[in-house]
């Protein structure tokens, strides 16, 4: 299978499977960085992320302190990575320093056992658009302050 598209120098160009999947892989991800940056699509990705985040994420991690085998991730962006007291965290986890945000979350989603070899957390999640809404999603869960 081949893909003609048009460009301005040249009329019409063909490409064969592999480039053109190599363009919608490239394209995925693009998009998926845009929505990262992109405020106005917050609502909608804050709806799909919470879904996502409790398919991908539930079994293991909650908002709220002390529920699940995981940490719970309420203030996780901007947090220092293994810091909830009594929560189990892989040594590595402890040691490595990383104080969260969006890129090293993405990073760490795509692969924890690359960003942090030795962790305890398998879960991967390949999807940039699954990624980019988990953290979307988590960005809007801040600690509730107490009054």
């Amino acid at each position: 299978m081949s893909v003609t598209l048009f460009n301005d120098r040249l009329p019409y160009r063909t490409i064969g499977p592999r480039l053109l999947c190599k363009m919608s892989a490239w394209s995925a991800a693009a998009t998926a960085l845009a929505a990262l940056l992109n405020p106005t699509t917050v609502s909608a990705q804050q709806a799909d992320g919470e879904r996502m985040f409790r398919q991908r994420c539930g079994a293991c991690h909650s908002m709220d302190p002390g529920q699940k085998s995981g940490p719970h991730l309420t203030g996780v962006i901007g947090r220092t990575a293994g810091s909830i007291e009594g929560a189990r965290y892989s040594g590595p986890m402890r040691a490595s320093g990383i104080i969260w945000d969006k890129a090293t979350l993405n990073t760490f989603l795509a692969a924890p056992r690359r960003l942090i070899p030795g962790t305890t957390m398998t879960v991967a999640v390949p999807d940039a658009t699954q990624r980019v809404a988990i953290i979307t999603y988590l960005e809007g869960q801040q600690p509730k302050a107490n009054n």
